[in-house]
C-alpha cells in the first residue's frame, strides 16, 4: 500500500475491496455512494490517483450542455493529442471519445481507472446519460479486463434506482459496490489522532452527538479549544460549517427536498419514532409514490432507520430519526446562530438538553451494534435488534425498551442507555423501575427466554448492591470506541 493510500483512516473493509479490485484480471464496475460529506471522492482518489486515465465529476443544478463541456475539458486533459478536440452532442458521443481514448493506451499490465464523481448530476432531464453508460459499459468497457470503471454519488437512491437495481441494460451489471457510511467512534478517535487533536473520549462523544462521524465536519476541529468553543464556532457563528448546512444538504441530495425536509422536522418531535400512518398525517405528504420516495431516500443515505418492534410485523414498523447533524441542527442551531459568544454553553443548561443528550447517545448506541456484540461476547450469534412497547391497560403500566437485542442462543437483552457526565449510580427506585419493566416485558411477550437487564452507559456504573442485584452485563464508552 503506498503513502496515499495509508492516509485514508479507517475505512479496512473498503480498502480490502478496493484491493481486490485494482489486482482484479477482468473488467470491473464499482459503485460507491453514501452521503454528502462522508468521504467518497477522497477514499477513492486517495487509492486509485496513480492509475487515473480519466476523472471527471458532476456539477450540482447544472444543465447537460455545461456538464458535456465540464466532461470535454477534462477528457482532453487526459488524452492529450489523441483527443477528439469538437465538444460532443451528446452523452453518446462523450463516452465514444472515452472509448476510443481508452483504447488508445497500451500499458496492459497496469489497471486503468476511469473515475465519474457525483454522477447522479449529470443524469438532467432527458440527458440519455444512463443509457450512453449502459451502452459504453456493456459494448466495450466490460471486455476491457485491465478497466476499472468507478462511479461515485451521494443522491443514494438514484444510485440504487438506476445502477444496483437497475431494470434496463445496467442490469446486474455492476461487479462490486461499497456504501461509505459515516465514521465510527474508532475511526473518529483515529482520524483526531492522525490530525495531532487530542481529546478525551468523553470529549468525543460529545462532539459525535452533534455532527456524527462525517469526516468533513471532523476537519472543522482545532486544538486547544473547549468543546463548547468548537461547538460554538463550527455551529452557531456566522459562516460556521455547519451553521447554515442543513437546507443545502437535503437540497443537494434530493429532488422535491422540501418533502424530506417536512419528514425529518416532524420525526424530531418524535424521539423514539412513529408508524407511517402517523408520520403521513402529521407531515401533510399524501400517502403514496410521493411519501414513500421521500422516505426510502431518507433510510437509503442514513437519515433515518425503519425499526420492527419485537413481536410485530413489517407493516408495524416505525421510522426513527437517527442522523445527529440533523437532530442537533432542528433541536439547537435552527433559529439560534449568533455572533455571541457561551451560545452553546446557555442553550445546554436549558430544560431539553437531557433529553436531546439521552436520545443522541441512544442513536450513537444503535449506530455501534458491532461494537455492543463485540462486548456481550456475541459477534457470532445471530441477533435481532428491535424496540418494544406495551401500552399498558387495567392490569399492568405501560414501559418501553427502545433497544432490544433478541439472541437466538436464548437471551434477551433489555438495553438501557443513561448519558451522564460522571458515574452513574442506581438507587433503589431506578433499579425498581428496571425490575418491573423486565417483569412486564416476560409477562406480555411470554418468551421462555432469559430476559436480562443491560446497562449502555458513557462512564461506568458503579457496582453497589442495586447494580449487582438488577445489571447482567454493561458497555461503557471505551467499549464504544472499540474496533468493529
Amino acid at each position: 500500500m503506498n503513502s496515499a493510500q495509508n492516509q485514508i483512516i479507517g475505512r479496512e473493509k473498503e480498502k480490502a475491496v478496493f484491493d481486490k479490485l485494482l489486482h482484479s484480471d477482468q473488467a470491473e464496475f464499482l459503485v460507491v455512494y453514501g452521503r454528502r460529506r462522508v468521504g467518497k471522492t477522497f477514499a477513492v482518489r486517495q487509492y486509485f490517483q496513480s492509475n487515473f486515465v480519466m476523472e471527471f465529476s458532476g456539477a450540482n443544478q447544472e444543465e447537460t450542455t455545461i456538464q458535456l463541456y465540464n466532461f470535454h475539458n477534462e477528457y482532453k486533459r487526459y488524452a492529450g493529442a489523441m483527443a477528439v478536440q469538437s465538444k460532443p452532442r451528446n452523452w453518446s458521443e462523450a463516452f465514444a471519445n472515452l472509448t476510443d481514448y481508452l483504447y488508445t493506451i497500451k500499458d496492459k499490465a497496469k489497471k486503468r481507472v476511469v473515475f465519474i464523481d457525483e454522477l447522479p448530476w449529470l443524469d438532467t432531464p432527458k440527458s440519455g446519460l444512463v443509457g450512453a453508460l449502459d451502452y459504453f459499459w456493456n459494448q466495450h468497457g466490460s471486455k476491457m479486463n485491465n478497466l476499472l470503471l468507478i462511479v461515485c454519488g451521494s443522491a443514494a437512491s438514484w444510485i440504487q434506482k438506476n445502477l444496483i437495481n437497475a431494470k434496463g441494460g445496467l442490469y446486474n451489471r455492476i461487479t462490486k459496490r461499497v456504501y461509505l457510511k459515516p465514521f465510527t467512534l474508532h475511526e473518529t478517535e483515529k482520524f483526531c489522532a492522525a490530525r495531532h487533536l487530542k481529546f478525551t473520549r468523553y470529549q468525543l462523544l460529545q462532539l459525535y452527538m452533534v455532527m456524527g462521524g462525517i469526516p468533513f465536519y471532523l476537519k472543522e476541529l482545532e486544538q486547544g479549544k473547549s468543546i463548547s468553543q468548537l461547538i460554538d464556532q463550527i455551529c452557531f457563528k456566522t459562516g460556521g460549517l455547519l451553521t447554515d448546512e442543513f437546507r443545502p444538504l437535503y437540497h443537494s441530495l434530493f429532488t422535491h427536498a422540501e418533502n424530506h425536509i417536512k419528514i425529518v422536522e416532524t420525526l424530531v418531535r418524535f424521539a423514539y419514532g412513529i408508524s407511517r400512518k402517523e408520520l403521513v398525517e402529521k407531515t401533510g405528504i399524501p400517502d403514496g409514490g410521493t411519501f414513500s420516495r421521500a422516505i426510502e431516500n431518507l433510510i437509503d443515505c442514513g437519515f433515518v432507520v425503519e425499526i420492527i418492534p419485537l413481536g410485530k410485523k413489517a407493516k408495524d414498523k416505525i421510522f426513527r430519526i437517527i442522523d445527529l447533524y440533523t437532530i442537533f441542527y432542528l433541536k439547537f442551531i435552527k433559529g439560534n446562530s449568533t455572533n455571541r459568544s457561551h451560545t452553546w454553553e446557555s442553550l445546554a443548561s436549558y430544560t431539553n438538553y437531557p433529553s436531546w443528550a439521552g436520545y443522541a447517545f441512544e442513536n450513537i448506541c444503535l449506530l455501534h451494534q458491532e461494537q455492543i456484540h463485540k462486548k456481550l461476547g456475541i459477534s457470532g450469534v445471530y441477533t435481532q435488534v428491535s424496540s418494544w412497547r406495551y401500552s399498558g391497560d387495567l392490569e399492568l403500566e405501560g414501559t418501553q425498551v427502545d433497544l432490544v437485542i433478541d439472541r437466538k442462543d436464548g437471551i434477551i437483552h433489555l438495553c438501557e442507555a443513561k448519558f451522564s457526565s460522571k458515574e452513574f449510580l442506581l438507587n433503589k427506585e431506578y433499579t425498581a423501575t428496571l425490575r418491573k419493566r423486565r417483569a412486564i416485558f416476560e409477562y406480555v411477550t411470554k418468551t421462555k427466554k432469559a430476559v436480562v437487564s443491560t446497562l449502555l452507559t458513557t462512564y461506568p456504573a458503579i457496582e453497589n448492591g442495586y447494580y449487582l442485584e438488577e445489571i447482567h452485563t454493561e458497555v461503557n464508552t471505551d467499549d464504544f470506541f472499540e474496533k468493529g
